[in-house]
């Protein structure tokens, strides 16, 4: 069984700034990436930003240069460090991880950006 436990969403300020944290535990292996996807009201769930065992990274273009993923490998634990917010980045991000090219989600976290 895999877990995958999600902190750092809240409200901010457009322009402003959060940290994501997601903490992956159980039967997780070899896994062959971690991401991070988000899912505004009325929209379906989108990428945001993915990182690899190897550290290869892939963002959604919306998010660029504004947003970077990083991991910490000995704690199973990957980040999205989210600066230069916009209204638009308001929705639930959820983290995700896949083991043997299975998905696996956490539960979600709001995030808020108010003009």
């Amino acid at each position: 069984q895999v877990q995958l436990v999600e902190s750092g969403g809240g409200l901010v300020q457009a322009g402003g700034s959060l940290r994501l944290s997601c903490a992956a535990s159980g039967s997780i292996g070899s896994f062959n990436a971690m991401g991070w996807y988000r899912q505004a009201p009325g929209k379906q769930r989108e990428l945001v930003a993915t990182i690899t065992t190897g550290g290869s990274t892939n963002y959604a273009d919306s998010v660029k240069d504004r947003f970077t993923i990083s991991r910490d490998n000995a704690k199973n634990t990957v980040y999205l460090e989210m600066n230069s917010l916009k209204p638009e980045d308001t929705a639930v991000y959820y983290c995700n991880i896949v083991i043997n090219w299975r998905h696996y989600w956490g539960q979600g976290t709001q995030v808020t950006v108010s003009s």
